[in-house]
């Protein structure tokens, strides 16, 4: 039969999505035999008690981000079925069909949901793990999808929309039912485990510049880690744009915010100080120290650079971490 069209925006019900596109009615996961997509479908409300914590309108240095958890309401998730769906989809052919639970059919307890458009795995960081309740109430590893926008997006609830901008810091902890939080500047997030994908994806430079920037910020943190620190990212939601900044690392213990770069070359040395910079705005209390982590020693005329407006450079050369430690001044 021929594919048709998903509409932007539009609510359907389970019912005429998976007879016009295939699918199980059942799953967060659908992937069609019937045709070349697979539907995955967010509701919050449903999915908090088995760990399902999906953020729907992130924005990140590469633009809109939407991480959502993967299934598997018992244990350690694994990625097999729906998840593998989502993971294998550019080299099955697949679209990711994104839909978001509205509200309810009828009065009765079928569900309504709000497509929000089609989405691909991020090329060079298709997941990350975090750790969440089950069904029991047990903590597992769950899968976080990372995916981005393939052309134009529908506009999620206002349920999903990132919280506005208030006073300070705090711990972010999710939890099966989630506390009332104050209102927030900026928050504390567990940083990322930026484990290798075992998935094969894009052979280009940009991808590999970035896995060597996450592999550089895994090693740092370990580092850390292992010297007793405290290690969180700053979260920051942006006043009036429904968007949201993530931070490399923040070391909380000596209170020094790290902008990470695959590359010691200026242009990324460049990007680092701006976005230091334009992170500190937001932080309140703000960091004592702002630095500049890098795979190897830039060029001298780069960490003159560096010095001139006041912010730290760490680099890494033969297995160890040259400027470090950074004490917040």
């Amino acid at each position: 039969m021929t594919d048709p069209e998903f509409e932007l925006g539009r609510i359907y019900d389970r019912d005429e999505i998976h007879s016009n596109w295939g699918g199980s009615r059942y799953s967060g996961i659908a992937h069609s035999r019937k045709t070349p997509n697979v539907m995955i479908f967010s509701d919050p409300p449903k999915g908090r008690p088995y760990g399902y914590i999906d953020d729907l309108a992130l924005y990140d240095d590469e633009g809109p981000l939407v991480r959502y958890t993967g299934e598997g309401r018992a244990g350690d998730q694994k990625p097999t079925n729906g998840n593998a769906a989502i993971l294998n989809h550019h080299e099955d052919g697949r679209a990711i069909r994104l839909f978001e639970a509205v509200g309810y059919v009828n009065g009765s307890s079928a569900r309504l949901h709000k497509y929000l458009g089609e989405y691909q795995v991020d090329l060079s960081n298709t997941h990350i793990y975090a750790e969440a309740p089950d069904e029991n109430g047990e903590l597992r590893k769950v899968i976080v999808f990372q995916l981005r926008p393939v052309g134009p997006t529908a506009e999620p609830s206002i349920e999903m929309v990132p919280v506005m901008p208030g006073i300070t810091y705090t711990d972010f902890h999710e939890t099966a039912e989630p506390e009332p939080v104050e209102v927030l500047a900026s928050k504390l997030v567990e940083p990322e485990n930026n484990a290798a994908s075992a998935f094969v994806r894009k052979a280009i430079e940009e991808t590999v510049v970035r896995r060597r920037e996450a592999e550089l910020v895994d090693r740092f943190r370990t580092l850390l880690e292992a010297d007793g620190h405290e290690v969180k990212r700053c979260q920051i939601p942006i006043p009036g744009l429904n968007a949201v900044l993530l931070s490399d690392l923040f070391d909380v213990s000596d209170n020094v915010l790290y902008e990470a770069k695959g590359q010691a070359d200026r242009n990324s040395i460049r990007l680092a100080i701006g976005q230091l910079f334009d992170y500190r705005r937001y932080i309140d209390p703000g960091p004592a120290a702002l630095a500049i982590l890098l795979p190897e020693a830039p060029h001298d005329d780069l960490k003159r650079l560096i010095e001139s407006v006041g912010l730290e450079l760490v680099y890494e050369e033969k297995g160890r971490f040259v400027g470090w430690p950074v004490k917040g001044r």
